[in-house]
């Protein structure tokens, strides 16, 4: 075992993170030289997950196979307030599952938000069906349900929300216009575990809600993530999607229905049942890096951070700036800046009507107008480092960093 600052690490868990680009957080940060180099995310694990891990690895076969993805299960459920929850391998198989358990497929249309990682739309294309993107929000960065309800067709079938950087998205809007025009609503919360609207949880929104628990997210797997519902009938279609088309109890494989593979190990539900007793916690220091930035970065009108509209609580996940074009810099250029600095960041989200993947489907883009409002996020915007070892040391670099870039 490896012990910094009197919390224990795996000596194959912080190696592993490391060589993976990530730093292990733990309860209290020793500050770097300003030489250092300052990543960009890095999950916080602690004794407990390592224990469990460990616990998981010597019990969870045979009958207790499950045990801890069913208590990682339940600990989600109450957290969002919803009835049922379901763990997998990540969240690009929890928006699978959603679309194909209320069957969704050839001919029909989804709409979700023009700018988004490629992960929120992708499985649209999975089930034969077509992505209609729509623009989002200037403010919140969440999908605009003006631009929704331009979007919708006789063709379509579902919008997928996403709560983009622990922001949300207006659902009290997209849940009446799904049900106006008899429509699937899906939340993508894989970035807002944590986030409120009204006291309501993100993920308990739509039809289904879904997560994720990269190790770069505010709660962490390695990989993974989790679908959420309070539908009875979407609950019973998943399990049985999940494992193959095989119902839930069969013993005799004799699969009724060729489906999908996507289940999480016990190892995986193990660190994420730690993590989740520890959530409000982990919420805290999220919540405690974003101040460190906003009171810094108060007094630069030319540089926007991430925003709490009415009723929202935000959890924060990347602290984000959105520079003013004026500065001359896109974001690849500020990353360059910073990076020069021994800083880490990441892009915001592009256009997904703009990459190369979706470069042969113009029919998903025919609603955009043509200046979106996205546009200026993906072209200006950057996460700033926001994983648990932040220091508030670390925001006094990076900040600094960004006022030499722009004055």
């Amino acid at each position: 075992m490896l012990e910094v600052d009197g919390d224990l690490c795996g000596s194959f868990s912080y190696a592993y993170l490391t060589a993976a680009g990530y730093t292990v957080g733990v309860e209290r940060f020793s500050a770097m030289s300003t030489t250092d180099f300052i990543p960009v995310a890095g999950p916080w694990i602690t004794k407990r997950e390592v224990d469990y891990a460990a616990d998981a690895a010597k019990t969870a076969w045979n009958k207790d196979h499950y045990a801890y993805n069913a208590k990682f299960e339940r600990a989600l459920a109450s957290y969002v307030g919803v009835d049922f929850a379901v763990s997998l391998p990540h969240c690009t198989s929890a928006i699978h599952l959603s679309l194909a358990a209320m069957g969704i497929g050839p001919g029909d249309e989804v709409i979700a938000p023009d700018v988004t990682w490629i992960a929120s739309v992708a499985p649209i294309i999975y089930v034969g069906a077509e992505p209609v993107f729509a623009d989002i929000d200037p403010t919140t960065w969440c999908v605009d349900p003006d631009s929704v309800e331009a979007c919708i067709t006789p063709k379509t079938k579902a919008i997928i929300g996403v709560d983009l950087y622990g922001s949300m998205a207006d659902w009290p809007r997209l849940r009446s216009l799904a049900d106006k025009h008899g429509l699937y609503l899906i939340e993508d919360a894989a970035e807002a575990i944590g986030s409120q609207l009204d006291g309501a949880a993100a993920g308990s929104f739509g039809d289904t809600g879904v997560f994720s628990f990269h190790g770069s997210k505010t709660v962490v797997t390695g990989e993974g993530g989790m679908l959420a519902t309070n539908s009875e009938d979407i609950y019973a279609r998943v399990m049985k999607l999940r494992d193959h088309g095989r119902p839930p109890g069969d013993r005799f494989f004799l699969n009724d229905e060729v489906a999908f593979k996507y289940k999480m190990s016990a190892l995986q539900a193990a660190i994420g049942l730690a993590q989740m007793e520890r959530i409000d916690e982990l919420i805290a220091r999220k919540k405690e890096i974003y101040r460190w930035y906003a009171e810094r970065l108060k007094d630069f009108d030319s540089v926007r951070i991430n925003a709490e509209s009415k009723g929202v609580s935000n959890s924060f996940w990347m602290v984000t700036v959105i520079m003013d074009p004026a500065h001359g810099l896109n974001k690849f250029d500020l990353m360059a800046h910073l990076r020069e600095d021994n800083i880490d960041s990441r892009p915001f989200f592009s256009q997904l009507s703009t990459i190369p993947a979706f470069a042969d489907r113009p029919e998903a883009r025919r609603f955009l107008p043509p200046e979106p409002a996205g546009s200026a996020m993906a072209e200006y915007g950057v996460n700033l480092p926001s994983g648990y070892d932040t220091t508030e040391e670390h925001v006094e670099r990076v900040v600094a960093s960004l006022k030499r870039a722009i004055l």
